[in-house]
């Protein structure tokens, strides 16, 4: 199975556990780290495309390792958490993350759920290798081979997620795109959002690319339907 991997947990038989498991079911390239630091090492080194990540690690905790590999690095984060509670899944969504299992869990839905992204970054990668390498719409261009979006020619500081949500919504300009949809091409199929999660990202990404973010014009919500990018502004 193609895909590398990052096991994160301070709990070295959790880790061992996944390990097993999706070796049993073909993946080869993985790694393990038990420490916030380690695992920031690790993944400037190791370069992963899933990162399966304990919210609660003995140094830095999760949340914090997210931030920080953010600025860096746009593989999917698969945060595990003994908290099932809506504001912790919205937090760590909203810091970049990709998807959140709350413990105890089946190793199989995390092998289940590492699918998912690594079939999403398939997808992305092949859709954008059909492309033309930039994209304008209104005052924004997506340069898909830097993976990186201007705003009238400024580069916009964008977390991996809202790197990914951005660039559909580019793709898909003048198209009213549903949350539901949203979440399959953005999040993978199988991920458990909470309603919430959508509506902080479209937040933050208006906050950066509207003139007046309590009032946008281009990044638009379609009341009862979800979200369409104008290709032109007011």
């Amino acid at each position: 199975m193609n895909g590398k991997i990052l096991l994160v947990d301070d709990e070295k038989d959790i880790a061992d556990l996944i390990e097993e498991t999706l070796r049993q079911d073909g993946f080869q390239s993985i790694q393990k780290a038990h420490t916030g630091m380690e695992a920031l090492q690790a993944c400037r080194e190791f370069k992963p495309d899933v990162v399966v990540l304990d919210i609660m690690l003995p140094d830095i905790d999760g949340i914090e390792v997210c931030k920080k590999l953010r600025e860096f690095s746009l593989c999917s984060v698969l945060f595990l958490s003994s908290k099932n509670d809506d504001v912790d899944k919205i937090l760590g969504l909203s810091c970049g993350g990709d998807d959140y299992v709350t413990k105890p869990f089946s190793p199989r839905e995390i092998v289940f759920r590492i699918k998912a992204q690594l079939r999403r970054q398939q997808y992305q990668s092949s859709t954008q290798s059909n492309s033309n390498d930039l994209l304008t719409v209104g005052t924004l261009t997506l340069d898909k081979e830097s993976s990186r979006i201007y705003k009238a020619g400024q580069e916009i500081e964008l977390t991996g997620r809202e790197f990914f949500l951005l660039s559909y919504l580019m793709e898909n300009a003048n198209k009213i795109i549903s949350k539901e949809r949203l979440y399959e091409q953005v999040w993978g199929e199988y991920s458990s959002i909470c309603d919430n999660t959508i509506m902080v990202h479209i937040r933050h990404i208006r906050e950066k690319i509207e003139d007046t973010p309590s009032s946008p014009t281009q990044l638009v919500t379609v009341k009862g339907l979800g979200y369409k990018l104008e290709k032109r502004t007011n």
